[in-house]
């Protein structure tokens, strides 16, 4: 139920959103494109780039972004394994991004390729209570921060 309440309430959210920033920054290699398609789930779209270049997210999103990042250099760093915590404080990232996301649009619609998938593996840490998986799972969402500094700045 738990699970249904916080997709329910992420897909709302999520199509909240409305615009402010657009395109136009230098290119990057389209070999990363490539990787991103090769490691992306199987079950998730692969993201464009914005004619060879990163899409650009409105300005008050990237706070939330950062700190999700931090949050799980540091988790990784110090070896923890409170995986319940890091689960929690990324979902608190995560649903502040969504409420600063005022984005439409191209740039809007590949952003959601991106978090559609990181959200999901978010919510898997939270509910995993093997520590094992939890690791994978943990290695899998920075990963995922990875790829978010390949599309989008």
């Amino acid at each position: 139920m738990k699970k249904i309440i916080f997709l329910a309430a992420s897909s709302i959210i999520l199509w909240s959103c409305k615009n402010n920033a657009e395109n136009n920054k230098p290119t990057i290699d389209t070999t990363i494109q490539e990787k991103q398609q090769e490691t992306h789930n199987e079950t998730s779209e692969v993201i464009e780039l914005n004619n060879g270049n990163k899409w650009l997210i409105n300005i008050e999103m990237k706070p939330f972004i950062t700190e999700g990042q931090k949050l799980v250099a540091e988790f990784l760093k110090t070896n923890n394994t409170d995986y319940k915590s890091l689960a929690k404080s990324l979902i608190e990232q995560n649903n502040l991004l969504i409420k600063s996301c005022t984005m439409t649009g191209k740039s809007h619609d590949e952003l959601h390729k991106w978090l559609e998938p990181h959200l999901k593996l978010v919510e898997d840490l939270e509910a995993t209570t093997d520590a094992t998986k939890a690791k994978e799972i943990v290695s899998k969402i920075e990963q995922s921060y990875q790829s978010f500094g390949n599309f989008f700045e």
